[in-house]
């Protein structure tokens, strides 16, 4: 079966149309959304009614669900459907300077999500709940794209290089007490391939993040100048998709292939978006990535 698609941005992505991803299962429809997927980075589903559960059993046919306090502790850990949210649980909105918000604000560097963790995210699937009355947008920018645009003697600096990621690093960049936070600080550094080859297009795109912090071979004041010229190089705004959520939003994007970052919004309004990471396997190119 085809679908009917339009172009999300230009350069890259898709809005998939006349999909419902209540009834989305392996062999109905799953097959299409993971061919494109793989070959345009982000996708966009409009007016779905997802609940929890579909949320949950939409994402598993990707792959196993990211769970990090299970990940941290090596334990069995109830799955819970994380939420980027500034609501309190009852109702009330974090301040804007409470550690809770300044996390979030965190989300508002160039980032790629989970390669901090022993096993980095294949992709992000994002359901929109609670939408502010302006800002708030989450602005996307294909890596895969960025890449073959390069300049020749940045390429060279990166090419076979591996790079180190910590979420603290980026944390720290916000507020250094957020940095100490447990939730944080529990992770270690994390090195990955700088650049990943999709196993499926055998695609070229960046893999780097805010979290970012050392590229082998340079020292971190080298590092960090190279890091942040390649990170303004990939989202100039010709690059850039912005995304203004509407209840009924799916947006599933591509970990491996993409920068994102969040933007502002009026903190004394609520905003909760339901966010499902899948983990990279081996057949996704995890081996690929090390």
């Amino acid at each position: 079966m085809t679908l009917s698609t339009k172009p999300l941005h230009p350069k890259f992505g898709k809005i998939v149309e006349d999909v419902t991803l209540e009834d989305v299962d392996e062999n109905y429809l799953y097959p299409e959304i993971r061919e494109l997927f793989e070959k345009h980075s982000a996708l966009l589903f409009s007016n779905q009614t997802f609940s929890e559960d579909t949320h949950i059993k939409f994402a598993q046919l990707f792959g196993p669900l990211e769970n990090r306090d299970a990940m941290a502790s090596k334990s069995d850990v109830k799955f819970e459907i994380p939420k980027v949210s500034n609501e309190d649980g009852d109702g009330s909105v974090f301040d804007e300077n409470d550690l809770k918000t300044l996390d979030l604000k965190g989300n508002m560097l160039w980032h790629t999500d989970s390669t901090f963790l022993p096993i980095p995210a294949l992709a992000n699937i994002i359901a929109a709940k609670v939408i502010p009355s302006s800002g708030g947008q989450t602005e996307i920018v294909s890596t895969r794209v960025a890449l073959r645009d390069l300049p020749t003697e940045i390429y060279r600096k990166m090419e076979g290089r591996k790079i180190w990621h910590n979420v603290a690093h980026s944390r720290a960049k916000i507020d250094k007490n957020l940095s100490q936070l447990e939730k944080i600080s529990r992770w270690k550094s994390q090195r990955w391939n700088s650049i990943f080859t999709n196993p499926v297009t055998g695609e070229d795109s960046l893999y780097i993040a805010s979290h970012s912090y050392q590229i082998e071979g340079f020292d971190k004041e080298v590092s960090q100048e190279l890091i942040d010229k390649i990170i303004n190089f990939c989202t100039q705004e010709k690059y850039i998709y912005s995304h203004n959520w509407k209840k009924g939003d799916v947006l599933i994007w591509d970990e491996r292939s993409t920068l994102h970052r969040g933007r502002p919004w009026p903190y004394s309004e609520p905003r909760t978006l339901n966010s499902i990471c899948v983990s990279v396997t081996e057949k996704d190119g995890l081996l690929e990535m090390t």
